[in-house]
């Protein structure tokens, strides 16, 4: 397993993690509980050692999930976790995000329980609280690092100027943030600060929410339950959209082909070819998807395929998120 280091943190990863949000909500119903520790125990045998959650993910039940999963194991794991955005504990509407110094310290305590271990390996602000100045945040996590209780700083969907601003007060190890062939506009300003302060940079949709795996060839295969956000607030998977973004995925496909790769791959190889300081977390419920994503690390790209890649994703159609939600990220 080819791993990476996490800024200047000293801690190091496996280059491809695992995002573990949809065990547990927004794609489709909850994975059974022995499915998914069985998936969360093959990947540490495959040599995963990075593993991302939030206390949002399943109101917590995706840190109660993991806890279970690797108690007596995490010797073996680089546990990351994430909080800020609020929910309501009956419906699970999202409220705001809670920046506040009082609540990093109240969320990691209440993470550290469900996940049954005494220090969280990188810690996020999922989103940045447009109502607590960075540096209170910040100021507040780098206690905790101090206190043994985190070992890393991270931000998450933080514009350029957000991260300068955090990296002033306390050295932030990681960003994490949408980035795939279809979604590239941290490459405007927000990856090169990452590369210039030496912050990796954790890209959490690197297949587009399994649209660039080929999967789904038409709009009538994709999936339409209410547990599966995709169907209901996905801008990029909504009819007018979505027939022209998977046109854009055969090209994907073309590249595969002449690999000898699957689509998966390619588009996670092309991911972490953008740089050392670059780590993927693709989340799956599938064992052979694990499998297959594990293997973009022999997969190799010419300056050619990278080409026809690159230009993809000034056609793709629809934000990545619904307007509501563009306006939480890159903050």
């Amino acid at each position: 397993m080819i791993t990476r280091n996490l800024g200047k943190s000293g801690i190091s990863v496996s280059a491809i993690g695992l995002g573990c949000m949809g065990l547990s909500e927004f794609y489709g119903p909850p994975a059974q509980e022995s499915e998914a520790i069985r998936l969360l125990h093959r990947a540490v045998d495959l040599g995963v050692t990075h593993f991302d959650t939030a206390e949002i993910y399943g109101q917590g039940r995706n840190e109660q999930l993991l806890g279970k999963a690797f108690a007596g194991r995490w010797e073996k794991i680089v546990l990351a976790t994430k909080f800020g955005p609020q929910r309501d504990p009956a419906t699970g509407a999202f409220l705001g995000v809670d920046g506040s110094p009082a609540n990093v310290r109240s969320s990691c305590e209440k993470s550290l329980r469900r996940l049954g271990k005494d220090r969280i390996d990188l810690y996020y602000l999922h989103r940045v609280d447009p109502s607590t100045p960075i540096e209170e945040t910040v100021g507040e996590m780098a206690k905790l690092v101090q206190e043994g209780k985190i070992g890393a700083v991270g931000l998450s969907e933080a514009s350029a100027e957000t991260i300068r601003r955090a990296h002033t007060v306390f050295p932030v190890a990681a960003l994490q943030t949408e980035y795939s062939i279809f979604s590239r506009d941290v490459e405007r300003d927000i990856l090169p600060t990452c590369k210039e302060l030496n912050i990796s940079l954790v890209a959490y949709s690197p297949l587009g929410r399994g649209m660039l795996t080929g999967r789904y060839t038409s709009a009538g295969e994709l999936p339409t339950g209410e547990t599966d956000y995709r169907a209901q607030m996905q801008p990029r998977f909504q009819p007018g959209n979505i027939e022209a973004n998977l046109k854009l995925v055969e090209a994907i496909k073309e590249v595969a082909t002449r690999t000898g790769c699957a689509a998966a791959q390619v588009a996670l190889a092309w991911v972490l070819g953008q740089g050392d300081h670059v780590v993927a977390i693709p989340g799956t419920t599938r064992l052979a998807n694990l499998e297959t994503n594990l293997g973009a690390l022999d997969c190799r790209l010419t300056d050619e395929d990278r080409s026809v890649l690159d230009r993809l994703a000034d056609k793709v159609l629809g934000d990545r998120y619904s307007p509501g939600e563009m306006a939480g990220v890159n903050r």
